[in-house]
């Protein structure tokens, strides 16, 4: 697959240059015509400035990225800026303008707007936060995503955006609500163990090749109610890395002959504070 990521560094956008500029240049020349991947980085300042002008710019010249198949919107490291901080805006005009998409990513959530959230061919969307805010979540959750095979979901804590609850997540659970999901992930999550003991015994778990509730503050609580589940021996892969369990809990998994990845086992604190990977 082609990929181009454009990005515009701290010296960069003080000297006057932005994104939407290096989009026209992308689009004047003739490979923009086979693109496939398409990553815009950090465009500058984005703790502040908001990703419209470049957003109008991409559906202004859309025509010239026929074969686009990706678009990540603010694939950018801590050093850029932090993730609790990417100011996002509304992103549906990106779905509208480009209908063959099939990987839609975004990074950042702050007022990230994706209503409503429909398309006919996407397969894959990936949506990575410190704090996912239960609009956004219910965006998701009423979404019309046919082709939908992964659904990658970075839920965070509250004090970066995540104002939801188990109720807000738990739609996700209902088995045909995206008919051809095959890949689930609930992530980075502060009510880990909520999210592990609701859909321990969900419809969803009949369609699911893959279930991701990794880089949470998921314990021993959580643990038990998975592993007592006939739904989760189904799975083709469980994926709990990143988590809170005891030495005891990870024998017994080893022992479930369930593909499971337990690695990066984690440590609460004297007051038993657990904290996602993803937090700054």
């Amino acid at each position: 697959m082609q990929e181009v990521k454009l990005t515009v560094s701290y010296d960069d956008y003080e000297n006057g240059i932005r994104i939407e500029n290096l989009i026209e240049e992308l689009a004047a020349k003739p490979e923009s015509r086979i693109l496939e991947s398409l990553v815009i980085g950090d465009w500058g300042q984005a703790y502040e400035s908001s990703p419209d002008g470049f957003v109008s710019k991409l559906v202004e010249l859309a025509p010239n990225f026929p074969s686009l198949k990706k678009l990540f919107i603010g694939d950018m490291g801590f050093e850029e800026c932090e993730v609790s901080w990417i100011i996002q805006t509304d992103l549906t005009p990106l779905l509208r303008t480009f209908p063959q998409l099939t990987s839609f990513w975004i990074k950042g959530s702050n007022d990230l707007s994706l209503e409503p959230l429909e398309h006919a061919n996407l397969e894959e969307l990936v949506i990575i936060c410190g704090g996912l805010p239960k609009k956004v979540l219910s965006s998701v959750t009423h979404a019309h995503l046919p082709e939908l095979r992964k659904l990658e979901l970075y839920l965070g804590v509250e004090d970066y955006g995540f104002d939801g609850s188990l109720e807000d997540v738990s739609p996700l659970f209902e088995q045909g609500r995206f008919p051809k999901l095959v890949y689930l992930g609930l992530k980075d999550s502060e009510i880990q163990d909520e999210i592990a003991q609701g859909i321990a015994e969900a419809p969803i778990l009949d369609q699911l090749e893959v279930l991701d509730l990794s880089q949470g503050t998921l314990s021993d609580v959580g643990a038990k109610a998975l592993l007592a589940s006939d739904k989760i021996k189904t799975l083709k892969h469980l994926d709990l890395s990143y988590h809170y369990m005891t030495d005891e809990m990870l024998i017994q998994w080893k022992r479930s002959g369930i593909s499971v990845d337990v690695s990066d086992q984690q440590q609460s604190d004297e007051d038993d504070w657990r904290y996602p990977s993803l937090t700054e």
